[in-house]
């Protein structure tokens, strides 16, 4: 399998530095759906070193500031899929900063909570 990732695309690239790049999603679920991701290519979280770690954390407050700005949502839905069981199809490690808005869906209650919807509802 060819890693999307593995050069970015140039004109989806937000920002980058030496560690990480951030690029617009190829198939957004909200607009200014980014991801953050490491310019090493590493499958899982565990396989970052200590500074990788922090260039994702700190990138991913620079993207959720860019998607502020541009787009003024409501909220944010930040998340990643860490390997195979937990819903990552692409193998190699990123983030999403998902925009959301008031309204995107008829009840945001339990977010992220719901990839087992059995376990969801705790109100």
């Amino acid at each position: 399998m060819t890693c999307p990732f593995c050069p970015p695309d140039r004109d989806r690239v937000v920002f980058e530095d030496e560690l990480v790049v951030c690029i617009q999603d190829r198939f957004p679920v909200a607009a200014g759906h980014l991801l953050v991701v490491p310019r090493r290519h590493v499958q899982r979280w565990a396989e970052l070193t200590a500074a990788e770690g922090l260039a994702v954390v700190e990138a991913i407050e620079r993207a959720r500031a860019e998607a502020a700005r541009a787009h003024a949502p409501d909220g944010f839905t930040i998340g990643i899929n860490d390997g195979p069981a937990a819903g990552q199809t692409v193998p190699h490690l990123h983030a999403h900063v998902i925009p959301r808005r008031a309204g995107d869906v008829t009840d945001p209650r339990g977010g992220i909570r719901w990839v087992i919807p059995d376990r969801a509802r705790y109100w």
